[in-house]
């Protein structure tokens, strides 16, 4: 069965490269059918689920992942439940039910609907689609790297990732080892206040965030994966956490500059690009100098419009 995510373009980004001071290419995430990248590796696992007799599938999620859950049971003509946190608002929830999923909201962030959907999952012939931390989930998101490989010239001088539950982080490194790419640095990118992966870079082991604090809700994992912590072990991976006011800010500048509206999680990688982080690690020899060119994974995401960045511009005080 062909997946059912799409060969997403990618293009040079000039007011990006501009700012970052070396050439940057983008993958355009943003363009995936469920609107961001999580169909890759969400609907590997959802076509295998369907495969080994799934009935209906269950699945926690920010938003996105459960997009992709959804547009993944819709093809399977399968019945889905996907289960949000109340911090993820009315517009996630109306595009769920759009594509025929039950909704329910419980709690207030993913953890919180996680649990609750781990309850449903129970059920007999019911089966969870974990929205980032799963084996074939990464295997999905994995094929991001193998277009990489056969769309630039070069292998890249570092690739720039959001990091919120840590599977797009997985794939990525899945995918530089499948193409003999594992010395090239990761920027790993997420807002204070759901850092969960930069503070367990620093404890060397996983750690749980009081809560999560931040705008970008999806990146709301309150502890990120297990194997996101392997992963940097195995890669450089260089951890960058930016303000809510910068990936905001980061989010508008993307929207002016590439006529491309992303969500704040989003914002995070280009925030890092649009600030001079990349220099400053350059200059703190993190990063080599001169770089190759920069790809940049613009993640997407569904849960944005135009009247919800103009709140959250208000709320940050950006206006």
């Amino acid at each position: 069965q062909k997946p059912f995510h799409i060969v997403s373009p990618v293009l040079e980004s000039l007011s990006l490269s501009k700012a970052a001071g070396t050439k940057v290419f983008m993958k355009m995430e943003n363009v995936q059918p469920s609107g961001s990248f999580k169909i890759r590796g969400i609907g590997h696992l959802c076509q295998d689920a369907a495969r080994k007799g799934c009935r209906r599938f269950v699945c926690s999620s920010g938003g996105n992942a459960g997009l992709a859950a959804a547009f993944a049971a819709r093809e399977l003509a399968l019945p889905i439940t996907v289960v949000v946190p109340g911090s993820s608002g009315p517009t996630p929830v109306r595009k769920l039910q759009e594509l025929g999923a039950t909704v329910e909201v419980y709690g207030k962030v993913w953890d919180d609907a996680n649990s609750r959907a781990q309850e449903l999952a129970e059920t007999e012939g019911w089966v969870i689609i974990p929205p980032f931390d799963h084996p074939l989930v990464w295997e999905g998101h994995a094929s991001l790297v193998r277009e990489l490989k056969d769309s630039l010239e070069d292998k890249p001088g570092a690739i720039v990732v959001a990091v919120g539950g840590g599977g797009l982080l997985a794939g990525v490194v899945a995918g530089l080892q499948q193409v003999g790419w594992q010395d090239v640095p990761i920027i790993a990118a997420e807002t204070l206040g759901a850092h969960s992966f930069h503070e367990a870079l620093k404890a060397g082991r996983l750690v749980t965030l009081p809560d999560i604090t931040s705008v970008a809700t999806c990146l709301g994992a309150k502890t990120v994966a297990a194997r996101a912590l392997e992963c940097a072990r195995e890669c450089q991976v260089i951890s960058q956490v930016v303000q809510d006011e910068e990936a905001v800010r980061a989010v508008q500048q993307f929207l002016d500059d590439e006529r491309a509206l992303v969500e704040p999680a989003c914002g995070a990688p280009l925030a890092v690009l649009y600030s001079g982080r990349l220099q400053r690690l350059q200059s703190e020899g993190r990063l080599p100098s001169p770089l190759r060119p920069v790809l940049l994974v613009v993640c997407g995401g569904s849960n944005i419009h135009s009247a919800q960045l103009r709140a959250l511009q208000s709320q940050l005080g950006l206006q």
